[in-house]
């Protein structure tokens, strides 16, 4: 019999690719956008903190009382997968490596657990994106790195890289079928091809050369992945302006205790040369990790304010179950740790205000949905922009050249440039 599916995702950009690459393989149902009409719910899920864990398991509550069959797959299928499944609050376990037995596991009335394997990698291409004006395309899958904090390695395995033509080939693809802007994501992107004698950067060089493709954006990378053949496709025009490189913290005790492979001193002197050329630099910092003691912060905050960031996504540290950070006994108390954590993000904030005040440039832009009476997209140093206009400018690629920095974001009347 047919049935409703509806797909609810959660967490990072590789998690919307995996989505959109489970509805390829779904034949003989319906999707639908409406959850409250489903009759299978299958969850796209994220394990990357207790918190992420609570709100799965708040979600499922909820969508259990509807009396709906639950399919699990995701990060939280591998490492809490086996609970859920045995409390029977989940019809069935769908590891990644069994994307291509969802149709048919959904048209059995057997429950089921198949988690597969943490050795595989996608090659079916994925062509269309519902609601999006951009494509994300995954170019690997897991992580070698053992950072203290993070269980993402147990749950995703180790990195494996998708061959370099079946990446092209999906992105001539999207570009064919009016995608201009596409999405590197993975779980490591900047380990891409370590294993198989090529790079991150050697791949992007092919990319470049894909007719229609205005614009390419990368997930997260380490310091020490901007290599060489990274660097010669800096100043390429179809480079986004902006880089997110995990730094995680600035002070060179805590990267050992985090067990990061990176080192302060050398990660300024890239900021530095990638600022000079003009990029917008974000990256990820956890505030109050173990070890954070009072002198170190300090001295932390004053290496943080030498990086010329102008995006970031900073946290308080969460133990996560089944890490080494877990297992430190120390805590700094929580007001403490907020009162940090808004340091540094008032001092991005202020850097992200006087960089864009500092713009001369044109801003290249994507506009990528309308809320209320305002247009908004991105643009080339990731820095949103509403935009006023009677045009329909929709999924449009736009110059903007008169616009107003606003705190929050930049502000345009589409009259202003005519």
């Amino acid at each position: 019999m047919k049935k409703k599916v509806f797909f609810k995702t959660f967490g990072c950009r590789t998690n919307i690719y995996d989505t959109q690459l489970l509805k390829t393989y779904i034949i003989d149902h319906d999707i639908t956008q409406n959850e409250q009409e489903a009759d299978v719910i299958v969850i796209n899920s994220c394990t990357v903190t207790n918190g992420a864990d609570s709100g799965l398991r708040a979600y499922i509550n909820g969508m259990k009382k509807n009396g709906v069959k639950i399919i699990l797959t995701g990060c939280a299928a591998v490492s809490k997968g086996k609970d859920f499944f045995d409390k029977k609050e989940v019809f069935g376990i769908l590891g990644a490596s069994n994307k291509n037995k969802i149709n048919e596991l959904i048209s059995q009335d057997k429950s089921f657990y198949e988690l597969g394997n943490l050795r595989f990698i996608d090659t079916k291409i994925v062509s269309n994106y519902e609601n999006h004006t951009k494509a994300f395309v995954k170019i690997q899958e897991g992580c070698d790195f053992a950072c203290s904090y993070c269980i993402i390695p147990s749950v995703r395995g180790k990195s494996r890289s998708v061959p370099s033509e079946e990446i092209i080939k999906q992105i001539k693809l999207l570009a064919q079928n009016g995608y201009s802007e596409v999405v590197l994501t993975g779980t490591n992107i900047g380990s891409y091809g370590l294993k198989d004698k090529t790079t991150l950067g050697r791949l992007l060089q092919e990319i470049g050369k894909v007719n229609g493709i205005k614009r390419v954006r990368l997930g997260s990378l380490e310091p020490a992945q901007i290599d060489a053949s990274f660097k010669e496709i800096l100043d390429e025009s179809w480079l986004e302006r902006h880089l997110h490189i995990a730094l995680q913290h600035t002070h060179e005790k805590m990267l050992r205790i985090m067990r990061r492979r990176s080192h302060t001193k050398n990660d300024l002197a890239l900021f530095n040369e990638l600022s000079q050329k003009g990029f917008a630099l974000g990256t990820d910092f956890i505030v109050a990790h173990p070890g954070e003691s009072e002198e170190i912060w300090k001295e932390a905050l004053e290496n943080f304010k030498q990086f010329k960031l102008t995006h970031i996504h900073a946290f308080i540290f969460s133990p996560r179950d089944g890490t080494h950070s877990a297992s430190m006994s120390e805590r700094i108390n929580g007001e403490i740790a907020k009162e940090r954590l808004n340091i540094l993000k008032d001092i991005v904030a202020q850097n992200n205000y006087e960089f864009r005040k500092n713009q001369k440039s044109a801003l290249e832009i994507l506009v990528e949905s309308k809320k209320d009476d305002f247009y908004e997209g991105y643009d080339q140093f990731f820095n949103k922009i509403k935009i006023k206009t009677k045009k329909d400018i929709a999924k449009q690629w736009i110059n903007i050249k008169n616009y107003e920095c606003l705190k929050e974001h930049n502000f345009a009347r589409l009259e202003d440039e005519e």
